[in-house]
């Protein structure tokens, strides 16, 4: 007889993260417990690190978008894999919305413009790998250097 285990997604995420932390040569474990937040230096967004440091290359972290919170349009220096944790979010990318909900994933790459929407009253929660140093550049800035 098989046995089926279901775990909840925030769960196999970090089950996930301990058992393959990328180029980092040793395991990671971080329990829920120990996932510690801070400001993200931009309103309305949380980040919790749990394996590298996303301010000097690659990482996994968690990003916490508050209800309500629209991005102006931007992108990241490095290419990056999220999994919605909890939560929904619409993302735009090439003029296209995605209604996302928790255990979707996308893959931005090649410094891929988007804009991100919180839906509904509760914080969506994302899962980053991201494969360099994390950064927001606002596309504005991009358009002024032109």
């Amino acid at each position: 007889m098989k046995h089926r285990l279901a775990l909840p997604v925030g769960l196999l995420l970090l089950v996930s993260l301990a058992v393959a932390a990328p180029d980092s040569g040793k395991s990671v474990v971080t329990p829920q417990s120990a996932v510690k937040w801070s400001p993200a230096g931009i309103p309305g967004v949380s980040i919790a690190p749990v394996e590298g440091d996303p301010a000097k290359g690659p990482a996994h972290f968690f990003l916490k978008y508050d209800p309500g919170l629209v991005t102006p349009a931007h992108h990241h220096s490095p290419d990056h894999y999220v999994t919605v944790v909890s939560g929904t979010l619409t993302l735009t990318v090439d003029g296209k919305e995605n209604r996302l909900g928790p255990g979707s994933f996308f893959a931005l790459v090649g410094q891929k413009s988007h804009v991100a929407r919180v839906e509904g009253q509760e914080p969506a929660v994302m899962l980053v790998d991201a494969s360099g140093a994390w950064d927001v550049v606002p596309e504005a800035t991009q358009e002024a250097k032109k």
